[in-house]
């Protein structure tokens, strides 16, 4: 028992120790960054608070994050390419994410993602060859092969570092989805405080302060873009960023729409009430559309189910009558 023991320690010694040396250092620094990416709100999330709900602050971390620069250590984790550094920081700002090192915190969730589940399950197997590994894990790790814990690590590595990009796409889907429910809603609070006599600065905040608890998504853009505004950024600018941030069509339409508004000179609650109007048109013949294309993909799903069993129908008298003739 006590050679075996030996036998165990100096095999995992030799074809581990050195391989989780090299990835605990790094390890160790993606976690501090992973931390504190999931700590990290944005500004508007934290005006968002009960606390603060009829307040309207600057918003001093509300800069072009898009034009950041890297140095130092964040350097060598994000992509040197601009294009590719921004096209990144419009996908964290699309799933709500606006910090100033947004991009950064995302490169070391990935970092410590793809290091840290590796290390986990080096431990594991490590673990799993000692006297006092549980049963289950002796069971799945005991007689593992260098070849099958390699292709383990593979994964786990190729997980970590890609399953943040897909959880990424997905929250962005779903963020979108909710934006553009609520935006109708929206559209029609907008209309009645302009209608009101409400400026639409005003009018902004108004319905962004009452919508927070139905939909969050919607009124943090609404802030945000207030902020930015506040803050001293030039109103076409701003709107274009929170279509741009939102990347709904519905959106970019309504921003179109109040910048051209302001620029002639035109009422905005008719410009409004128009838009609406047409918003309403284009979604019903877009539900038209879907409604168009069920018979289609009902008539694959139901050929797809039905023709085995009628192949089979048709087929089995005569594979029966082969075989009891040439059987």
């Amino acid at each position: 028992m006590e050679l075996s023991f030996l036998t165990s320690i100096g095999f995992a010694t030799s074809e581990q120790t050195l391989f989780l040396a090299v990835i605990g250092m790094g390890t160790f620094l993606a976690v501090i960054g992973a931390v504190r990416a999931m700590t990290e709100k944005s500004v508007a999330a934290q005006r968002m608070l009960p606390s603060q709900r009829r307040q309207m602050v600057t918003a001093p971390s509300l800069v072009d994050i898009e034009d950041s620069t890297p140095s130092g250590f964040a350097a060598a984790l994000i992509p040197e390419n601009e294009d590719e550094r921004r096209q990144v920081a419009l996908a964290l700002a699309r799933a709500g994410y606006l910090g100033h090192n947004a991009v950064v915190h995302y490169y070391l969730v990935r970092m410590a993602l793809g290091l840290g589940l590796p290390l986990i399950f080096c431990g594991a197997l490590f673990l799993s060859r000692t006297p006092d590994a549980p049963v289950w894990l002796e069971s799945y790790m005991g007689g593992m092969t260098s070849l099958k814990a390699a292709q383990h690590i593979a994964i786990l590595c190729g997980v970590g570092f890609f399953g943040p990009d897909y959880w990424l796409k997905s929250r962005i889907k779903r963020r979108k989805q909710a934006i553009e429910e609520a935006f109708p809603n929206v559209l029609d609070l907008l209309q009645v405080g302009v209608e009101a006599g409400m400026g639409f600065d005003q009018a902004l905040l108004k319905v962004a302060t009452e919508i927070q608890t139905v939909a969050p998504e919607l009124a943090e853009e609404i802030l945000v873009l207030l902020s930015e505004i506040q803050a001293g950024r030039d109103r076409d600018r701003a709107l274009m960023r929170m279509a741009r941030r939102t990347g709904v069509d519905e959106m970019i339409s309504f921003v179109n729409v109040v910048m051209q508004s302001a620029r002639f000179g035109t009422s905005m609650s008719d410009a409004l009430t128009t838009y609406a109007e047409e918003m309403r048109v284009a979604r019903e013949m877009r539900a038209e559309e879907k409604a168009n294309q069920l018979p289609v993909q009902m008539s694959a799903v139901m050929a797809l189910l039905m023709l085995p069993a009628i192949i089979a129908l048709v087929l089995a008298p005569i594979v029966i009558r082969y075989m009891n003739t040439f059987g």
